[in-house]
């Protein structure tokens, strides 16, 4: 099928639509919703398409004029102007039908389950993940999304072991899941008196967030613990059982919840996270041979991949997926202006897509 042929189609399909849900009366509230859902998804691509078609039958009448070899000169003149101005709409708006084309990562308009893990270098890496997890915390800020602390285990000098946060609000996961994978830092500790550069990492993970339709878990599948709670001693120290730890027995993944006071509300939190980690297991397994025959890929998503280097002495942050390299490590870090490297992994997993799609 021909790309005007698709794009026809599409806004035959959309004028459809609209045509049934003039008369919500003739149909179930299933049905309605079903073809709501359908029009919504389709009205930014049948937007496009309507004026992709349009320029198109533009263009066309004014080459007409162009190749007319008797037609006033002054008024090919104009014509020839306008079909430039034409023809850059008519291109950019190609490019966006291509880009709305492609097939929809049903998980990109999810929220997303953040989660930061200190790795080789002792309490200099649990000092960067509290880094990277606040720098997220910015970012999500900055973004206007919800931002909430699930799990935190600090150190004893303000670092974090682990931590996890639900992050909330329009297309989170899209705009994050390529963060996924090991951050490295190099810079001097504070307790370092010898002023050398120690090199550190910590493990970012962004997981959809699955919601019961997405995976359903059973009883029978879970075994969940539950303890008396960690703390730094004294008041902190929890009398109660109140730490819960769920095992899902089919996939052994495991998810340990102990910073409420509730185990009600420790129990709903790890469901919560053990139900994404599934989720994510999922899509894993389903993408893999996609992912291996890709060309071009962002990353693989693999948490053991290497992704991302903060050099603090040089002031530079550099991806190493794409060659991008800034000098603003400090608004990156600590003001969460991640803006430029999201924008080029996104902008490159695109062109990775549009080449294997190979709509024209």
């Amino acid at each position: 099928m021909s790309f005007i042929n698709k794009l026809d189609n599409i806004t035959l399909r959309y004028q459809e639509l609209t045509q049934k849900l003039l008369d919500p009366d003739s149909l179930t509230s299933q049905e309605l919703a079903k073809l709501a859902k359908e029009r919504a998804d389709m009205e930014e691509v049948n937007n496009l398409a309507v004026y992709f078609l349009k320029l198109k039958n533009e263009l066309e009448e004014i080459e007409k004029i162009c190749a007319d070899e008797s037609a006033d000169p002054e008024f090919k003149e104009i014509a020839v102007v306008e079909q430039e101005d034409l023809l850059a709409k008519f291109e950019q708006v190609q490019q966006d039908l291509r880009l709305a084309l492609l097939p929809k990562d049903e998980a990109d308009c999810k929220n997303a389950i953040l989660e930061v893990r200190a790795g080789t270098g002792g309490e200099e890496a649990a000092l960067f993940a509290a880094v990277l997890f606040h720098m997220y915390q910015h970012y999500a800020n900055n973004n206007g999304w919800k931002f909430e602390i699930l799990t935190k285990t600090e150190t004893g000098l303000d670092g974090y072991k682990e931590a996890s946060a639900l992050i909330s609000g329009k297309n989170v996961f899209a705009r994050l899941k390529f963060e996924s994978g090991v951050h490295r830092v190099q810079r001097v500790p504070e307790t370092e008196s010898g002023g050398r550069i120690h090199t550190s990492a910590a493990t970012v993970a962004v997981l959809p967030e699955a919601e019961e339709v997405d995976v359903q878990i059973e009883e029978k599948d879970i075994r969940i613990d539950v303890f008396r709670a960690s703390g730094s001693g004294g008041q902190h120290v929890n009398t109660t059982d109140s730490a819960v730890r769920i095992t899902h027995i089919p996939t052994g993944i495991v998810v340990s919840q102990q910073d409420e006071k509730s185990q009600h509300k420790n129990k709903a939190k790890a469901l919560k996270i053990l139900r994404s980690r599934i989720y994510d297991k999922m899509r894993s397994e389903k993408d893999a041979v996609r992912s291996a025959m890709r060309k071009g890929q962002v990353g693989s998503g693999d948490r053991s991949e290497r992704i991302r280097t903060y050099n603090y002495p040089q002031s530079r942050v550099t991806d190493h997926r794409i060659n991008l390299t800034s000098y603003q490590l400090n608004q990156i870090v600590n003001e969460g202006k991640l803006d430029e490297f999201i924008n080029a992994l996104v902008a490159e997993d695109n062109a990775a897509k549009l080449a294997e799609a190979d709509i024209n």
